[in-house]
């Protein structure tokens, strides 16, 4: 009735036909996975523009100069006074070689600097 050839391509067609469907069901997984990922990826974008506008809100001068007058005592803030400023002309001159610069950036010979910047008061 049935012979070897019609039971080998009877099996070759049902091996097929499985190979198909695990084909479309794992292209539909993976599809389901790219559509969920997308979303995600959508909600942490709007989380980061929210973040944004917070930071924007949080970081306006006028916020922090009446937060800085509220805790001034706590935070110990002061505003700089004039002095405290220094021209150009008051920084102390020094040599414009390379030797001059690397040679100061790598020892100070031991002494410790005594250069008044105006940041500290005598």
């Amino acid at each position: 009735m049935f012979h070897t050839s019609d039971i080998v391509l009877i099996t070759v067609m049902l091996a097929a036909a499985a190979f198909t469907y695990k084909t479309k069901h794992d292209a539909e997984a993976k599809y389901d996975e790219l559509h969920r990922i997308e979303r995600q990826v959508e909600l942490e974008e709007d989380s980061i523009d929210i973040l944004k506008a917070d930071w924007s809100l949080l970081t306006q001068p006028a916020r922090l100069q009446r937060l800085a007058e509220t805790y001034k005592d706590e935070l110990g803030l002061e505003p700089v006074e004039a002095p405290r400023i220094a021209e150009f002309s008051d920084l102390p001159e020094k040599p414009l070689t390379i030797e001059g610069l690397v040679g100061g950036m790598a020892d100070a010979g031991g002494v410790p600097d005594e250069t008044t910047t105006g940041a500290v008061r005598p």
